[in-house]
């Protein structure tokens, strides 16, 4: 059998059934390696936490087995999983100091209390909290009453920490700065994490690997880099980049596509076997905001497009322009120093850029 300190964690076939019927999770399947830091992400309601709170065993799971350390897992309570978990909502003991928080599962569980001194102060170090251990939580800022709460968990030396949207109650700026220090925290800690969020930027910036969820299915596992330049649908396609993917639908006829008046070549870009397959149908063009080009450039094959300009913003380091092109919208990502100054625009699209998914299935076809 595996150390304990080599926790990893395996999820075969987990279903998860509510008595009145309702499926949230459908054969979720998900092998985790020791030390690695996974991300959940969707919209509210997919099914993200409802897996987490499966993993600690704060529900029962409906179907499938669950292995830690090469072990089955599911008739175990959450103290037997060696599991800690941070929660939205902090859950600190109001009336105790930090270190009196971050202490109580150690001294529930009776550890001396020289050892238990040595990791609070261990932790607070780690944490940036030194100066606040005798602070009650209400004389905390909600990003260190965060860090408290982490330091909760990973003071108990557990194999899996998971994290339930732990960010969600802080300001923008906060969130971005907890974002590098629990990422921080994970590097030097170690341990395996499942982190879930319905922010898909915290999972690019944070996770090993995503696991993209919708309506209690997994839509796609992978690397930030996979997800965001090989997406498997059009969901992971636009959930997944800031402004999402731009999606017109269209028709493939003659190895060509019209979007409006602009008439794309693909002949050059796509294979023939799949223009000939999907001749004649319906599919998605798709490209990432920030893909396209207000100057042309000789050296990269592209397709060139007309559109009319809606609106703009200006967001400092880039500019979003809202664009019509007959009817169909896009957004384009641009450096702010080449604002269109007229309401008519001409951009160009790497053709490596460009995506196509097939209507019906909305799988990439490409």
């Amino acid at each position: 059998m595996a150390e304990k300190d080599t926790a990893y964690l395996s999820l075969r076939n987990i279903n998860k059934i509510y008595p009145n019927g309702f499926h949230a999770v459908h054969n979720f399947n998900l092998d985790v390696k020791k030390g690695e830091f996974i991300v959940f992400v969707g919209p509210s309601g997919c099914g993200k936490s409802t897996t987490l709170r499966m993993i600690a065993g704060l529900e029962n799971i409906s179907k499938g087995d669950m292995l830690i350390n090469g072990n089955l897992a599911n008739e175990k309570g959450p103290r037997e999983r060696e599991i800690a978990m941070v929660f939205q909502s902090y859950a600190l003991y109001p009336h105790m100091s930090v270190y009196d928080n971050l202490a109580f599962g150690l001294t529930l569980q009776g550890v001396d209390e020289d050892v238990i001194e040595q990791r609070v102060m261990k932790t607070a170090k780690i944490l940036g909290l030194t100066d606040y251990l005798d602070r009650k939580p209400r004389a905390l800022s909600g990003g260190q009453r965060q860090r408290v709460a982490v330091g909760r968990a990973i003071i108990r030396k557990v194999g899996i920490f998971l994290m339930d949207e732990p960010l969600s109650n802080l300001d923008a700026k906060q969130r971005v700065t907890m974002r590098s220090e629990i990422t921080q925290i994970h590097r030097e800690t170690g341990a395996t994490t499942i982190y879930v969020t319905h922010d898909q930027t915290e999972a690019m910036t944070m996770a090993d690997r995503i696991v993209v969820m919708k309506e209690g299915y997994i839509q796609q596992i992978g690397t930030p880099y996979d997800l965001y330049f090989n997406p498997v649908n059009t969901f992971v396609a636009s959930f997944i980049g800031e402004p999402p993917m731009n999606l017109i639908k269209t028709v493939i006829r003659d190895g060509k596509l019209s979007i409006g008046k602009n008439v794309l070549d693909l002949k050059e870009a796509v294979k023939k076997d799949v223009l000939d397959k999907y001749n004649g149908h319906e599919v998605f063009f798709g490209f990432r905001p920030e893909a396209v080009a207000l100057i042309p450039d000789s050296s990269v094959p592209s397709f060139t497009l007309n559109c009319d300009v809606e609106l703009t913003e200006l967001l400092g380091d880039s500019a979003n322009i809202y664009i019509n092109i007959d009817g169909e919208q896009a957004i384009l990502k641009i450096d702010p120093h080449q604002m269109p100054d007229s309401d008519k625009l001409e951009f160009y699209l790497p053709a490596k850029s460009m995506y196509l998914f097939d209507s019906e299935t909305t799988l990439s076809i490409l």
